[in-house]
């Protein structure tokens, strides 16, 4: 699994999709995987909602976009891949309010562009402004360092968007400073009490391949300007400092604004992968907040209920449960997975005065520790092994599960 997709509150419940391979851990025939739940803590698998189909404009795969609630139907705007160069047009898909079952359509709502410094455009978010519906996508060249960019389209025909051109390119000086790319991906756009704020994640090409280098933010406002929107942004930064974030996507419920994200893999190779048969998650459910023009990133309240047992926190303690939760006072910890005599430095956290928040589940490993980029990273227990924390500053910890 990958990119989370399609995230949405409908009566009640919130749904997160995501990029999903159910024939093995690798990248391959992309469906769009389902899950729900009524109070971000438990979650119910769901159908498969998407699924590429042969002859179709999506035979090659279902990637990332958007659901969003058009005049009380659900709707999801995808990218629909066709063949291998990843070349991709936006398909609809309908359903019911229960979302379980899913009806793609066949016409393309946009198509790719037809500017030459343009050979991808993909990921569809649709927004609102000022009483109109408008939706954007990540695009570039694979092979131009300068050619990033946010397109904009005009939906609020959903079935026939009108180009509107770039949003924003990173020939912008600040864009070109804060997120260097040849693409930018998985674009979302959300407005904030003071400002909006617009995040990319960085596709970048390297030797023949691709690095997928991080997810940052733009903060800056957004005008309309002969009926194209256009953003201009003021600063930003990177949303998390760790290896393994990318491809976030976010949802407002009312005034909060909720964030997950793609924790892929970190150190495994293909034949680990194999031999364990998954690959990729998912991360806490978090909630943004822009303060001073920064945007700030904690877990989503709700998680608190997860904790369903304290857990000794002597100094440098050691963590055999799969799920745990540690909360530390100001100061200087590090978080090792001892195997027998081999030790793994997997985070180093320095608490602010606010203190830290480790949650740690299989093998992904979250730090909240009072800055504005939280810490995002991977590592990869066995039966034998133990997490060991390192630290003075111990407050509290909890195992975490679900009743």
């Amino acid at each position: 699994m990958n990119d989370p997709n399609g995230c949405a509150y409908v009566d009640g419940r919130y749904h997160v999709f995501f990029q999903y391979n159910p024939a093995g851990p690798f990248h391959g025939a992309i469906c769009w995987g389902h899950i729900s739940s009524a109070d971000l803590i438990r979650w119910r698998d769901q159908p498969i909602a998407l699924a590429p189909r042969a002859g179709e404009r999506d035979r090659y795969g279902c990637w990332s976009g958007c659901v969003l609630d058009d005049d009380g139907t659900p709707t999801a705007a995808y990218s629909a891949v066709w063949d291998a160069d990843v070349r991709s047009v936006v398909l609809l898909a309908r359903s019911d309010r229960t979302m379980r079952r899913w009806r793609q359509g066949r016409d393309p709502v946009a198509s790719t562009p037809r500017d030459p410094a343009v050979t991808h455009a993909r990921d569809p978010f649709v927004f609102t402004l000022d009483g109109r519906r408008y939706a954007v996508q990540g695009a570039g060249h694979c092979e131009a360092p300068g050619a990033a960019r946010v397109l904009v389209y005009d939906c609020d025909d959903l079935t026939s968007w009108t180009e509107l051109g770039p949003l924003l390119t990173v020939a912008d000086p600040i864009a070109a400073r804060v997120a260097p790319a040849h693409i930018w991906e998985c674009p979302n756009l959300v407005r904030f009490e003071d400002g909006w704020v617009l995040i990319v994640s960085l596709w970048i090409s390297v030797n023949g391949g691709h690095l997928l280098a991080g997810v940052r933010y733009l903060v800056g406002d957004v005008v309309v300007s002969d009926g194209a929107p256009r953003f201009t942004p003021t600063g930003g930064g990177s949303l998390d400092r760790g290896p393994c974030f990318y491809a976030p996507q976010v949802l407002r419920v009312g005034d909060r604004i909720l964030l997950w994200g793609w924790a892929r893999e970190h150190g495994r190779t293909p034949a680990e992968l194999d031999r364990a048969g998954w690959a990729g998650v998912l991360t806490f459910c978090r909630e943004l907040s822009l303060e001073d023009g920064m945007l700030r990133c904690g877990p989503a309240g709700e998680l608190v209920g997860l904790r369903r047992g304290s857990l000794d926190v002597e100094p440098d303690v050691s963590f055999t449960a799969d799920a745990f939760e540690v909360e530390l006072g100001p100061g200087a910890a590090s978080l090792w997975l001892v195997d027998g005599d081999e030790e793994e430095l997997v985070a180093e956290v320095d608490a602010s005065d606010e203190g830290a928040r480790i949650l740690v589940d299989g093998s992904i490993v979250e730090v909240f520790d009072g800055h504005p980029e939280p810490l995002t990273t991977r590592a990869y227990p066995s039966a034998e092994s133990a997490w060991i924390l390192r630290t003075t500053a111990v407050v509290a910890a909890w195992r975490l599960g679900v009743d």
